[in-house]
């Protein structure tokens, strides 16, 4: 016995000695840190093509789409079955989760074996084994006769198209039943078990054991994105951008990849760094040509990359005396077991390793040998643990960068005999990882349960996505309009219309209706500079207004924008318009006008009655606005006053128009069809060319009229109240208003990120989103900008941006799939309001038409407003619900650039026109 010499031996220069020499023999598996790096850009770029559509079908890493769109939240609970089919042994589990307030995983499980003869015969053979083994298992727990929910673990390259169905591709393993590539094994478990008809069971998922690995360490670690397998072959799987996976249709949100990583080098990538050991392993092979870095790595075939290597060593005579046994010259003679054996370092128990396993085979090792062969095991698995920390660097490279993260933190679940078992495999590639990408904390995770487990938290989380969606749309159902439905709001909106018209109803019509007095709209001759003041949310314009007639004939604008503070809309009128006029004072100076007397047209965008141009007395404020001793007034005696009271100048006020009034006019400068107004912005309105005949609150019957309808009123009678929701409701109650403006409430920029707002926190409080915890500032009023919604919902937005916006609202633990539920709720919402401006849109074209008595009209809508110039959908779905409301009319939407400022300064200018012609 030689023990004791070995030890003896191992301390001394000899073993140094005889270390060199196998490393200077095997310097081609030994690969340098360069090397590395240079294979993480090849996989890099295969991963690249994986993903793109045109090149994955020529890729080697075919980087298959898995279907799983989410890991496991802590709150997923119930009985699932999981069958786990990947190597030699075939285990059925029954798995009970809890989320009574404590996460909490029971199993109980069963091991089947697989013999060679069904491993390498008929697949239908195959499946009726795994259905009877299934069958044992429910009839030892006495549940044969529930349908219980099963997640399939098959780990095998497969083709998925939904998280039901997978194709194999092709087998691995020492796997070769016939006539199961290029069919779906889940309807193939389907049939075997149909065919028995002596229990049912619900197949939900199938997954690799990769992405089992994955969900089952993500039950533990919620930042668990990446599954590594290094077992009897090797793969690993990861959370993709879905905007990346171009070979599945859709672009939100992320799902999980299964990369196939096993079949990188097949395309020839890795030649270079293969040596003539890997090429005669592949030709010894099942599958020649294929899965040639899985033959580079896993334990399949590292036991025998080292017998190949001591085999031509003796045949060189480097060691064993140059002789060997036929055990050696044996194929699968040398396990991997052997290697972890002999790599074990505890009180050089290695070496004493090696000296049985070399004496099993035959041999009659000296202490050289020993040495020598433990030697040869180091070097095959340190370029097995390295080769695979350079793949698993370009994993967490392609994370971080989808995540534009400076440092990323992710966790990666392990599992596998290799990564389990070899006693330096672990650490070799965790210390590989760290040097290869310094600025990921990576976090590596073993999975103690197996795939199985990872099976039924995938099926589990199917299930409680399944059932939190469908409560999730019946909320967002109430807010989702049919066409029936638009076409009973277009009939509503047109009644009240009529009712705001006639003068018998017209103080009890919700839809005023007011008459503007402005009765022509520019014809090209209008000249002279004017003053405008625009006047219609928190913002105030001062403008002026150069009109020049003519072959020249053009509008110059100088404009200067003023703020006006809370403390000032909600104080007293004579501050409001002391405010006004300060505004005005310093426009003239900024202009070099101080003390001039111009003609001055006043976009005010509230409700008033006019009995004239001139005059503009307030009904109500909205908007937010409060100010006292206004409402009842006229808006220009308000003006003149406070002009009076600071003395520095005198204005010739001409007409007081409503801001969609100052849109249609201004649009009706360039489009003579011009004969809407409409405004979506901080609040909405709308304004259109009636007949004279129709307006019953104005004498005369000849010609037209604007009429400025006043449309955010509608439903103040109830009118809207069976397309209301709670959340309009507790957005009404909690207004400035309440009970007042209730179309606009449901359409305009100042209340729909509120709407919003109490949406997500219904959805958190009811634990279908954020994982039911809410943040202060998401309780707060007002904290959901309505510009968010247009954020959220821009098609160039990455959810990574709109979780920014969250963590902006203090939901800095916001998932992916938060993001994803938070932009389908802006989404739901903001199509609301398109939907309802366009059906009230319809009702005012369809009017003009049968006023006219026409088949068809054409007609130009002006429109203003920040919600419609910025929200990137909302004009287009305004536009579908136009030509389904009304067909018979031909639209053109025009957006107004120049704001209702212009609008106030031409209505000003043909008043002057017509006044000058009267003299």
């Amino acid at each position: 016995m030689i023990a004791s010499h070995l030890l003896a031996y191992y301390f001394t220069e000899l073993h140094h000695d005889q270390v060199q020499k196998v490393d200077k023999y095997l310097y081609h598996l030994r690969l340098s840190e360069e090397n590395l790096m240079d294979v993480t850009m090849r996989y890099r770029r295969e991963m690249d093509r994986g993903l793109g559509r045109d090149t994955s079908p020529t890729a080697s890493v075919k980087m298959l789409p898995t279907f799983v769109r989410s890991t496991p939240d802590g709150t997923e609970h119930g009985d699932f079955l999981a069958l786990d089919l990947g190597g030699t042994n075939f285990r059925v589990l029954l798995v009970r989760v809890s989320a009574n307030g404590k996460q909490k995983v029971e199993m109980e499980n069963q091991i089947y074996a697989i013999p060679e003869d069904l491993r390498r015969g008929s697949g239908s053979g195959l499946f009726d084994h795994i259905a009877e083994c299934l069958a044992t298992f429910l009839d030892k727990l006495g549940i044969k006769d529930k349908k219980l929910p099963l997640g399939f673990t098959f780990s095998f390259p497969c083709q998925q198209t939904k998280l039901d169905e997978s194709i194999l591709v092709s087998w691995t393993k020492g796997f070769k039943a016939s006539g199961v590539e290029g069919k779906d094994v889940v309807g193939m478990l389907r049939t075997a078990i149909k065919k028995r008809g002596d229990f049912d069971i619900d197949i939900v998922a199938v997954i690799n054991d990769t992405v089992g690995t994955m969900m089952t360490c993500g039950y533990d670690d919620h930042h668990c994105e990446i599954g590594l397998i290094v077992g009897t072959g090797t793969n690993a799987c990861y959370m993709e951008e879905m905007r990346n996976l171009e070979t599945v249709e859709g672009d939100e949100g992320r799902m999980c990849v299964n990369m196939e990583w096993g079949a990188f080098g097949d395309d020839g990538k890795l030649d270079d760094l293969r040596t003539p050991f890997d090429v005669e392993i592949d030709l010894g092979s099942l599958n020649p040509g294929q899965q040639l870095f899985e033959k580079m790595i896993s334990g399949m075939y590292m036991g025998e990359l080292v017998r190949l290597i001591l085999v031509k060593m003796a045949k060189e005579e480097l060691v064993f005396q140059g002789k060997t046994t036929p055990e050696l010259l044996t194929m699968g003679q040398f396990q991997t077991s052997f290697v972890s054996a002999i790599e074990n370092e505890k009180n050089n128990e290695g070496l004493l390793n090696a000296e049985q396993v070399l004496k099993g085979l035959g041999l009659n090792p000296s202490a050289e040998d020993c040495v020598t062969t433990q030697r040869v095991c180091q070097i095959v698995s340190t370029r097995a643990a390295h080769l695979c920390a350079a793949t698993l660097a370009a994993v967490l490279r392609q994370i971080r960068d989808n995540k534009a993260a400076e440092r990323l933190r992710t966790t990666v679940g392990v599992d596998g005999s290799v990564y389990k078992n070899h006693p330096q495999f672990a650490r070799r590639l965790q210390k590989m990882v760290r040097r290869l990408v310094p600025d990921c904390d990576v976090r590596f995770l073993r999975s103690e349960d197996g795939s199985g487990k990872g099976a039924a938290m995938v099926t589990a989380v199917a299930y409680r996505l399944a059932k939190q969606h469908a409560e999730r749309q019946h909320v967002l159902d109430t807010l989702r309009l049919s066409s029936a439905q638009l076409l009973e709001v277009k009939r509503r909106m047109n009644t009240e219309m009529n009712r705001g018209l006639d003068r018998s109803t017209h103080t009890n019509a919700t839809v005023k209706m007011l008459p503007t007095f402005v009765r022509s709209t520019p014809n090209g001759t209008e000249r002279g500079d004017f003053l405008a003041l625009d006047l219609g949310g928190t913002n105030f314009r001062v403008l002026l207004v150069r009109v020049r007639s003519g072959k020249k004939r053009s509008v110059e604008m100088h404009n200067k924008i003023y703020a006006i503070p809370q403390d000032i809309m909600q104080g007293t009128g004579d501050e409001l318009f002391d405010h006004i006029v300060h505004c005005i004072a310093d426009f003239l100076e900024y202009m070099g006008m101080k003390g001039a007397s111009l003609p001055l047209g006043f976009t005010f965008s509230f409700p008033c009655q006019q009995n004239k141009l001139d005059q503009g007395i307030l009904l109500r404020w909205t908007k937010g606005f409060k100010a006292t001793g206004c409402e009842g007034q006229d808006v220009v005696n308000l003006l003149k006053d406070a002009i009076h009271r600071h003395e520095e100048f005198d204005l010739d006020v001409v007409a007081v128009v409503n801001d969609t009034v100052g849109t249609m006019m201004t649009c009706g400068y360039e489009h003579p069809l011009c004969e809407v107004g409409l405004i979506v912005g901080t609040g909405t309105n709308a304004c259109y060319m009636e007949e004279m005949e129709n307006v019953e609150v104005v004498e005369g019957d000849e010609g037209r009229m604007c009429v400025n309808m006043e449309w955010g009123a509608f439903g103040d009678h109830g009118e809207l109240d069976d397309f209301c929701t709670p959340f309009d409701h507790a957005v009404d109650e909690r207004s400035a208003n309440p009970g007042k403006q209730r179309f606009e409430k449901m359409i305009s920029g100042m209340y729909l990120g509120e709407i919003v707002r109490n949406v997500l926190l219904d959805f958190t409080t009811r634990g279908l989103l954020f994982r039911g915890r809410l943040s202060e500032r998401l309780k707060t009023r007002g904290i959901f900008e309505t510009k968010f919604l247009s954020q959220i919902e821009s098609d160039r937005l990455a959810l990574r941006q709109v979780r920014s916006i969250l963590q902006h609202l203090g939901l800095t633990s916001s998932t992916c799939d938060d993001s994803i539920l938070v932009k389908e709720v802006c989404a739901v919402v903001s199509r609301r309001a398109a939907q309802l401006c366009g059906a009230g849109l319809a009702a005012v074209v369809d009017k003009i038409r049968l006023n006219r008595r026409l088949e068809q009209l054409r007609v130009t809508v002006g429109v203003d407003g920040t919600l419609y110039k910025l929200h990137p959908h909302f004009s287009t779905i305004m536009r579908e619900t136009l030509r389904e409301l009304a067909p018979q009319c031909e639209v053109t939407l025009v957006q107004s650039e120049d704001g209702s400022g212009k609008g106030a300064a031409l209505i000003t200018a043909v008043a002057c026109r017509l006044r000058d012609g009267a003299k």
